[in-house]
């Protein structure tokens, strides 16, 4: 079953951290370049960071210098360490390709982050 499951949600304080995982199961993510996405309550889905098959990253404009993206393809695992929460921060995180859909087709449950002030 071709899947992305997200997980390391949570509540945490304004200025806390949390480490979000998406793994993928039934096809590789070493080829693609991957990305983390969030949406807020009543709010669009919008893009947060991306990383490359070789490793080159980008970052939304809101997450520089707070987020950090990463990937292990030997665990077809990706990462996103969020440092320096904020409220704003809040929202469910969910992981695909870039562009979305083009080797998963369905989005994942997504994993919930709460910071509260």
């Amino acid at each position: 079953q071709v899947q992305l499951v997200e997980s390391g949600g949570g509540l945490v304080q304004a200025g806390g951290s949390l480490r979000l995982s998406c793994a993928a199961s039934g096809r590789t993510v070493r080829n693609y370049l991957m990305g983390w996405y969030r949406q807020a309550t009543g709010k669009q889905r919008e893009f947060v960071a991306s990383i490359s098959s070789a490793g080159f990253v980008n970052y939304a404009d809101f997450v520089k210098g707070r987020f950090t993206i990463s990937r292990d393809n030997a665990k077809n695992t990706v990462y996103l360490q969020m440092d320096s929460l904020k409220p704003e921060d809040t929202a469910v995180y969910y992981c695909n390709t870039v562009p979305v859909g083009v080797a998963f087709s369905s989005w994942g449950q997504g994993t919930q982050v709460t910071v509260s002030s």
